[in-house]
């Protein structure tokens, strides 16, 4: 396309957005090399380039935002396909009738597109909190339940270390064959998880799981911002996030419940047909000019060239960082003493790792871990508050269906079906903030509100007494959830409306990486603290005469428990009951420094939508 008919094209996208008082429109960029720091690594849904506010000062009272015209992001104009005639209003498909969707895709071809989106969506948030409900059948099966962490810390790590390498390939090679290889990945790690033969080979497999559904979520996030425009976004945006919303309810409600049923290899062989689907559609369905395909512009001609932009030292280090300082955690106290040389050594590693990753991503070009963003209020507030939410509400979840397991003897599909309402309530706040900042146009009070309702709801956990109602026990579970629901999706906006234009892509792949950090640790932590509470509390309570074999049945399988003579049984129950209380208890620290992040932030009001009509290039 010409620079002159671009200049002419008229945005149609009329959304307002925040941009400085002002009200100018930054003019579009003319080179794909200069948006490769915008890659979309988010998985939060929210669309990565939006103005933001360039404010000197807040009142004390009251600040407002300015608006200003939107403006169609890079990946939006950078395919052939998604252009309109000079002039025109809406995209053309490739038949040349009106389209709302870009891509030259129509109505038909655009649902079959967002469908395949969005059952990856729900397979992946399925297979990834199915875990919560399930890992005391799983780890029972194998007599591991002591490794209870390393089912879901896998799957969690591989995520959030290549998330950002299937967005920077999808920016060079287009979105849909990193899109084919994930789904391939993640097809083939399923199948390989129903057929495991040992623990060993059940964990290796989570961790593919975790590569291929991470890079799945990522990239249908990226899809849906380039074939929709900027003022119906917001729709299907929702749509994903009521699947994601979906799958997490699912998966945590039904994973015990199927595992007993249809065994826990079944649990997993279901979702391979679901997968197959979505392989199939993404085959025949997603254009080949999707995404910026930034390899065709490059001077660079080789792949290895193009990639050596990607920050694959920085990746590494944090994944051995991470790896390291859970495996740490995990091991110490409870399979090797804290004096073993391996739990030493890998302490040490972490700790030099650590190291070395701060200072390669101080001289990286494009880190994985800006680390300017970590030390600039408010951003830096609003990240690690996330960060520490996300730890504390994953200790939370992770452990609860346990709790209903070992200490009020449910059944897994029992215990796994009290963790719908808390799966509901996220979902269901998650879009009232939405309406809500709408309405009001603030976004502090949704911030700070659900701050309080997570430390109010680790508080009720962690006062829970002996013999309390299991219903009055589910309840208390509630108040955490609802609180990242109101919290989460507010703070993703919240970065981007007080950060420029420049930094915002950095600043919100830091927010998702925190938040994937933070649920990393929060199993791994609270799954640490557990197991070496348990293996102390276990040795102070029990008294039967094979106190030891009493001592390792349990541990090594949940069921165990429901099996000893009566004395014993309610010996066992304390110390898992004590024990869980402990790890409750630090979801209390972990929101309490959430509650302190955002003490001294004040957030600007958003606003008021103004309409305008604005040309490229102009």
């Amino acid at each position: 396309m010409s620079p002159q008919s671009r200049s002419n094209r008229v945005d149609d996208e009329n959304t307002p957005l925040l941009c400085s008082p002002s009200n100018q429109v930054p003019a579009l960029v003319d080179s794909p090399e200069t948006f490769i720091s915008a890659v979309h690594d988010d998985i939060s849904f929210l669309t990565p380039a939006i103005i933001p506010p360039q404010y000197e000062t807040l009142e004390k009272d009251d600040t407002s935002i300015a608006t200003c015209p939107s403006y169609r992001t890079l990946s939006d104009s950078i395919n052939k396909k998604d252009r309109t005639p000079s002039g025109a209003s809406t995209p053309l498909s490739d038949d040349g009738t009106s389209s709302p969707y870009f891509a030259g895709l129509n109505r038909f071809q655009f649902w079959l597109v967002f469908g395949g989106i969005c059952l990856n969506t729900f397979v992946a948030t399925f297979d990834a909190i199915l875990m919560a409900s399930s890992h005391p059948v799983i780890t029972s099966y194998f007599d591991a339940s002591n490794s209870a962490s390393w089912l879901s810390t896998p799957f969690l790590l591989a995520a959030t270390a290549f998330q950002p390498l299937f967005g920077r390939l999808s920016d060079y090679m287009g979105r849909k064959i990193p899109n084919l290889i994930a789904i391939f990945i993640f097809l083939v790690a399923t199948v390989w998880c129903a057929l495991a033969p040992t623990v060993e080979h059940f964990i290796t497999a989570r961790a593919f799981c975790g590569l291929g559904a991470g890079g799945v979520m990522v990239l249908g996030a990226i899809m849906v911002n380039d074939l929709t425009p900027m003022e119906t976004r917001g729709t299907y945006q929702a749509y994903i996030n009521l699947f994601f919303g979906l799958g997490s309810a699912s998966g945590a409600a039904f994973g015990g419940f199927l595992c007993e049923h249809i065994g826990w290899r079944w649990t997993f062989g279901l979702q391979v047909p679901c997968i197959l689907i979505t392989f199939i559609i993404a085959i025949f369905t997603i254009p080949e000019s999707l995404g910026p395909h930034l390899a065709r512009f490059s001077e660079k001609k080789s792949s290895i060239e193009i990639m050596k932009d990607f920050d694959v030292a920085g990746s590494f280090l944090l994944t051995t960082c991470v790896a390291c300082f859970i495996l740490f955690v995990n091991l110490g106290g409870n399979i090797f003493p804290w004096a073993h040389p391996l739990v030493i050594s890998l302490l040490v590693v972490s700790v030099i790792t650590g190291i070395l990753l701060l200072q390669t991503e101080r001289r990286a070009a494009r880190p994985i871990m800006p680390l300017s963003v970590l030390s600039k209020k408010p951003q830096a507030n609003l990240i690690w508050n996330n960060f520490f939410a996300a730890m504390g509400i994953n200790a939370i979840m992770f452990n609860a269906p346990l709790y209903f397991n070992a200490v009020k003897l449910e059944s897994a599909s029992a215990s796994g079906l009290r963790l719908m309402a808390p799966s509901v309530a996220v979902t269901l706040c998650g879009c009232f903030a939405g309406f809500a900042i709408t309405a009001t146009r603030r976004i502090t009070w949704l911030v700070n509100l659900g701050s309080v309702c997570m430390l109010v709801g680790a508080i009720c956990l962690s006062i829970m007494w002996h013999n309390i109602p299991a219903w009055l026990a589910t309840l208390f579970v509630v108040p955490s959830n609802i609180g990242q629901g109101f919290s989460f999706p507010t703070t993703s906006l919240a970065v981007l409306v007080t950060t420029s234009q420049d930094d915002q892509a950095v600043v919100t792949s830091m927010l998702t990486l925190g938040r994937s950090l933070g649920v990393v640790l929060g199993v791994a932590i609270s799954s640490g603290i557990l197991e070496n509470a348990l293996e102390t509390l276990l040795g102070v309570y029990v008294t039967a005469p094979d106190k030891a074999e009493v001592i390792l049945r349990v541990r090594k399988s949940v069921h165990a428990i429901f099996n000893l003579a009566p004395e014993t049984q309610e010996q066992v129950i304390r110390a898992y009951e004590e024990s869980l209380r402990l790890t409750y208890l630090s979801a209390v620290l972990m929101f309490i420094v959430v509650i302190a992040l955002m003490i001294p932030v004040r957030l600007p009001k958003l606003g008021r939508a103004q309409s305008h009509v604005t040309s490229f290039g102009e």
